[in-house]
């Protein structure tokens, strides 16, 4: 048995603490957050969308051999988390307005393996309550997670992981981690998942804005993540148990935490409407705002020396990439 002491309680932050605990060994994890369900991390704004094939207009070849396989690990941590219904494989569409076909073929032509063209009975069939004469292809096999639910889950059901929430590590050396009270841990094994709060440490790390807006549409049924591609922005809309969706960009290159700004609101709004027409009369609840960290190449990047496992760069695959990764580090170790 060894002992554990993790800097960040994140998406990955979490899945090891989980993981290591499960196999017997001592884990303490430290996070600046106030408890479990307190937002923060990036992992809490995100939309949850496990969307290998799709990211692969912008990622590496890498990042979606990564997410398929935590395509294939999400649903047996959900089954082992005793939730199945946190993880669902019913595959994701890809829209577009015929106005921006083009631009809709240019993004098509960059994926490697082309998804499947829908027709207008088939996409009614599919998703009735999406506009009839959008352009529609379908992407089986991908899907989408709950991640306020999947890190509350996390947290609780580590058997035996020592939370230190309301903490956080200023220093993250091999065998050591140094809290901003003066404590210090030691440990057999450090692992440093702290996303953009490692950038002292991890040479080139920076922030890239999200902007989500919290819609409750009952009535509205939505089965499956779309993202409707547009020329100047990558919206996707999400449906959400009891009748909320969200709506978001996937990527602003900015460090900005301010509130999200009218004109992105109204920009996110008046493309999700033209998607599904019966948001009209749906009710905006909340507006998030949080930093994915990311490298210049956009890739996630492992070091680990004798004593000390570094975790960062998810950029906005955090929930695609993490038992991938995580799989892939502790391999390693």
């Amino acid at each position: 048995m060894a002992t554990i002491a993790i800097a960040g309680a994140g998406v990955m932050g979490r899945l090891l603490a989980w993981q290591l605990a499960r196999a017997g060994h001592c884990v303490q994890v430290v996070d600046p957050a106030a408890g479990p369900t307190e937002p923060g991390a990036a992992g809490f704004t995100a939309a949850g969308m496990l969307s290998p094939l799709a990211e692969q207009e912008h990622a590496e070849p890498e990042v979606a051999a990564l997410g398929w396989r935590s395509l294939q690990l999400w649903p047996g941590i959900a089954q082992a988390l005793g939730q199945p219904d946190l993880v669902r494989t019913h595959g994701s569409l890809l829209l577009a307005h015929g106005s921006d076909l083009g631009a809709a073929q240019r993004v098509l032509a960059r994926l490697p393996d082309a998804p499947q063209p829908l027709g207008r009975q088939a996409l009614h069939e599919l998703e009735p309550a999406l506009a009839p004469d959008l352009k529609a292809w379908l992407l089986p096999g991908e899907g989408q997670l709950l991640p306020r639910e999947l890190l509350a889950a996390l947290a609780e059901q580590a058997p035996g992981v020592d939370w230190h929430w309301g903490r956080r590590a200023v220093a993250v050396q091999p065998h050591r981690l140094e809290l901003d009270d003066g404590c210090r841990l030691d440990a057999d094994l450090v692992v440093d998942t702290r996303g953009l709060g490692a950038r002292p440490d991890m040479q080139g790390l920076r922030g890239v804005r999200g902007e989500v807006v919290w819609l409750h549409a009952p009535g509205v049924r939505l089965q499956r993540p779309a993202r409707l591609l547009h020329p100047r922005h990558r919206v996707y809309i999400v449906p959400r148990p009891g009748d909320f969706i969200i709506v978001g960009a996937s990527e602003i290159e900015s460090e900005d935490r301010s509130p999200v700004s009218l004109r992105s609101a109204v920009e996110l709004m008046a493309a999700a409407h033209s998607v599904l027409p019966a948001l009209a009369e749906a009710r905006i609840v909340h507006l998030d705002v949080n930093l994915r960290p990311a490298f210049a190449d956009h890739r996630p990047r492992i070091e680990h020396e004798s004593g000390l496992l570094r975790i960062n760069g998810l950029f906005r695959h955090g929930w695609l990439l993490a038992p991938a990764l995580a799989e892939k580090a502790l391999r390693d170790v």
